[in-house]
């Protein structure tokens, strides 16, 4: 019996083959880590049967009302910020509070980037997430798809 082994090749996404989505994800009142897991997992791609782990298959994420995001028990009050000026002694740290007061898209964006590939590839993903601090975004063109996440 001889077995066709044609019909066994693993599928491989190509780059120009993907079709991307935009969706739309409204952060108020939203536990920030489920939240932003659901945000890495659509924009890696991997909701769609498609997947490839080393090919960007994933869709845009539009985030918005970022400043009403909340954090669960004492977390507001210890959470902190790293930044690194590169100088000696540049070394920064920020209360939750604080970042949440002055650019609350960074609270999303950091913890977005934390669930990403490291490298090129991570940083192509990353591109692809738009995070406002209130209501309003000038994506409306694309016309995104409102994501329920709860």
């Amino acid at each position: 019996m001889k077995i066709d082994t044609q019909s066994f090749r693993t599928y491989s996404a190509k780059p120009l083959e993907v079709e991307r989505k935009w969706y739309l994800v409204d952060a108020e009142g939203q536990t920030l880590g489920r939240m932003v897991s659901k945000i890495a997992t659509i924009l890696r791609g991997k909701h769609k049967p498609q997947y490839t782990p080393h090919v960007d298959t994933g869709d845009f994420v539009v985030v918005i009302n970022a400043e009403k995001v909340k954090l669960t028990g004492a977390k507001p009050q210890k959470k902190m910020y790293y930044h690194n000026t590169l100088y000696p002694g540049g070394a920064r740290w920020e209360k939750f509070a604080d970042v949440l007061q002055k650019r609350p898209e960074r609270i999303i964006e950091d913890a977005v980037w934390g669930m990403l590939p490291k490298g090129n590839l991570g940083r192509q993903i990353y591109k692809k997430l738009k995070v406002y601090a209130g209501p309003e975004h000038p994506h409306a063109a694309q016309k995104p798809q409102k994501l329920e996440l709860a």
